[in-house]
């Protein structure tokens, strides 16, 4: 009793100051306004479901001004043509288009010799897209025609279905030809179909699967594709013909292999006056044809084998547009639409396929060029297209003589910006090393691969590398930082103080199947408490304590048997005991079973009420097991931008775990649509409610401290269970 005694005041002393300290924490932490959970936010703000907009009765509707509206939508031309400042931009756009098409020249033949075709057909595509896309398109300084990355990719594609030779034997050059040529022309209509198709629905976003690291990383090793394909002209070699993996370290074998058979090399002059031709068996551009071809069907037989690859090159090739498109539109502070870009883009090449162009794009050094030289609007290429019509009509015939020699290093001196790409890797060393990744990873695989497997291999690795990146987020416990209602990671901030009795924990990425499961063990990590092993003692001491109860109870039940039984052997009975001495017997033990009961019903009253009184058994302090330091747990989900069923299911197992160790769980900062989705997910109900939603971190910590959980009476151990 004495101990007893001594005890209770220190007890006692203890509560005050829990109390008091309690009562200046929730003195510290208040607002100017009233707390929100999400119930009164609703209430507050007057929340609904935003009205769904269904696109599709739009698309649907026929008018005279719809169709008047998807006119000038399909044929930007008929919108900025009419408002075109002559005074202002008429003579930039001149320059602009001559500079691009003496460029444009040699480049369209040389381009061709990257796709296997004969040059004058890099005339017919450096023509008939370019004034396509002047009709249609939007982006009004990209030069739209032949380029080196799409020319290598076509020429991928000839190669491999019209090879340069058969089992070891020359086949006839100008069968080969006619065959590439028909594959190139069909191969663009495709490109086009896919590019159309995918504009129309609206599906321009798909380009944004290609980051800037991917697209540089690809067209840096396309450009050395480009470079090692062109030594067989620089030197004068006749190589054999390599398609598929591996396919560039061959070529590069072979020419090494060959190289003293190279042969010396001069301008077009010193061709044609020494005949270089036949004396030296140097190869020339050769018959360019005047005049124009006519339209050609293209071969629907070869569909099949061009699909996969006219998809590659139809994203690559808008991939590759539409960047360019909007640096330019940032640059002069106006806006290119990726759809309609995409929609003109497919149209130039399905077009351009039909009068045996092969597919393009833009390039990035011809567009430089039309913007350096005053160019204002899509006017310069189509000045830069007519120069090139002239050139086809009239005075194809004086390039007859031109080495392909001067081509090839006409193209490697345009691949210079290209290499220049090299110089990522330093920058995105320093920058972004998951970015310098995807760079190494695509430049890899385009040169190991080839063009279409490499840009597969790039593709699904950034996405793969985006799922990774997702599923190990930055985990963080938030303090506040003083004198505000601002919470930061207590690991970065040091003045940042965690609150007493509050855990708030953050994660850096929203909550899904792919990394709930590593969210709930960081959570339960840096809470500092062994959540599971405290729920499974807790649920043993518990199990123990019942088969403990059941054994009492049993025992007591066996004792009141042998009682009974005891009682009833030592009992003898008279047989001449007449009715009347047994009746009255009998109301004597019914009187005394009475107040037998009576009395055990007053025990188990008296027993009950001093249970109540008595602490509940089955918590962590009366079970004997360490309590966590903290009574409250808010998880800031600021950082959700959607929930699907593993998130809630995750979410509904923490409420469940710490509330098992008396800990209550709180939410803050959800934004409305994912609200939502917890509703449509059933996720709240009778023990989950809005009131344990706040509107921001501050308010939950808020409510936390003028609602805590009863508080340890004494610290818990630092070391972890």
């Amino acid at each position: 009793m004495g101990l007893a005694d001594a005890s209770g005041p220190r007890d006692t002393q203890a509560l005050l100051s829990a109390t008091q300290a309690m009562e200046l924490r929730r003195r510290d932490y208040h607002m100017e306004r009233p707390l929100l959970n999400q119930e009164h936010l609703e209430e507050l703000g007057r929340w609904g479901s935003a009205p769904r907009t269904r696109q599709w009765q739009t698309w649907l509707q026929c008018s005279r001004a719809r169709a008047y509206a998807l006119l000038l939508q399909h044929l930007p031309v008929l919108v900025w043509l009419p408002r075109y400042p002559v005074r202002d931009w008429l003579l930039g756009d001149l320059l602009s288009g001559l500079s691009v098409a003496i460029m444009q020249l040699p480049q369209g033949l040389a381009y061709a010799l990257l796709a296997g075709l004969p040059p004058v057909f890099g005339l017919y595509s450096s023509f008939y897209p370019v004034f396509i896309y002047f009709l249609f398109g939007t982006s009004r300084h990209i030069s739209v025609g032949t380029f080196a990355v799409m020319s290598v990719m076509v020429g991928s594609v000839t190669e491999s279905l019209a090879p340069q030779a058969l089992n070891d034997s020359m086949i006839n050059e100008t069968a080969r030809d006619a065959a590439r040529v028909q594959v190139a022309s069909t191969l663009s209509v495709l490109v086009g179909l896919f590019q159309v198709g995918l504009g129309l629905i609206h599906f321009g976003f798909v380009v944004t699967y290609l980051s800037e690291p991917l697209v540089r990383g690809y067209t840096t090793a396309a450009a050395v594709q480009v470079f090692v394909s062109q030594l067989k002209y620089v030197f004068g070699l006749h190589l054999s013909s390599h398609s598929g993996p591996l396919s560039l370290i061959y070529t590069v074998l072979e020419v090494c292999w060959k190289l003293p058979q190279s042969k010396l090399i001069g301008a077009t002059g010193i061709s044609y006056g020494m005949g270089l031709k036949h004396r030296f068996e140097v190869d020339v551009v050769g018959n360019i044809p005047a005049g124009l071809v006519p339209p050609v069907a293209p071969n629907t037989q070869l569909f099949s084998k061009l699909v996969g690859s006219a998809f590659t090159i139809a994203v690559v090739g808008f991939a590759i547009a539409i960047s360019l498109g909007k640096i330019f539109a940032l640059r002069h502070a106006y806006r290119v639409d990726s759809n309609q870009e995409l929609v003109a883009l497919g149209l130039s090449n399905l077009i351009g396929g039909i009068f045996q162009c092969f597919p393009v794009s833009c390039s990035m050094s011809r567009s430089l060029v039309q913007e350096s030289t005053g160019g204002n609007s899509q006017v310069a290429g189509a000045i830069s297209s007519l120069f090139i019509l002239l050139i086809i009509v009239k005075l194809g015939e004086l390039f007859h003589d031109l080495p392909k020699a001067v081509l090839a290093a006409i193209i490697i001196v345009n691949l210079k910006g290209m290499l220049r790409q090299l110089s990522d890797m330093r920058s995105l060393w320093k920058a972004n090393r998951a970015d310098l990744l995807i760079w190494l990873v695509t430049f890899t695989a385009t040169i190991l691969l080839n063009l279409d497997l490499g840009l597969v291999v790039a593709v699904i690795f950034s996405l793969l590398l985006v799922v990774v990146r997702t599923q190990m987020p930055h985990y963080s416990v938030l303090g506040q930082v003083p004198d505000t209602d601002i919470y930061r990671d207590v690991a970065e901030y040091s003045e940042a103080k965690e609150v007493p009795g509050v855990k708030v924990f953050r994660s850096s990425a929203t909550v899904y199947f792919a990394n709930a499961e590593f969210y709930s063990d960081a959570l339960k990590q840096r809470c500092g408490v062994d959540v599971d092993f405290l729920i499974s003692q807790k649920k043993k001491l518990l199990k123990k304590q019942e088969q403990l109860k059941l054994k009492q109870l049993q025992k007591e039940e066996k004792l009141q048997k042998q009682a009974a039984s005891s009682k009833g052997t030592s009992v003898s009975i008279n047989v001449n005991t007449s009715l009347e001495d047994m009746r009255s017997n009998n109301v004597e033990d019914c009187k005394m079973m009475q107040v037998s009961s009576g009395d055990k019903m007053e025990d188990a009253t008296a027993s009950g009420q001093e249970d109540s009184k008595a602490p509940d058994g089955s918590t962590l302090k009366a079970l004997g097991l360490p309590q966590p330091d903290f009574h409250s747990l808010i998880l800031d989900l600021g950082a959700l931008s959607f929930v699907d069923t593993v998130c809630l299911k995750s979410l509904k197992n923490i409420f469940h775990d710490f509330r098992e160790i008396e800990v209550e769980v709180y939410m803050a900062a959800c934004h409305s649509p994912v609200v939502s989705q917890l509703e449509a997910g059933h996720f709240f109900d009778a023990s989950i409610t809005k009131k344990h939603l706040f509107a921001s971190v501050h308010d939950a910590v808020t409510f936390a401290l003028q609602h805590p959980r009863p508080v340890p009476d004494s610290p818990v151990s630092d070391t972890r269970l």
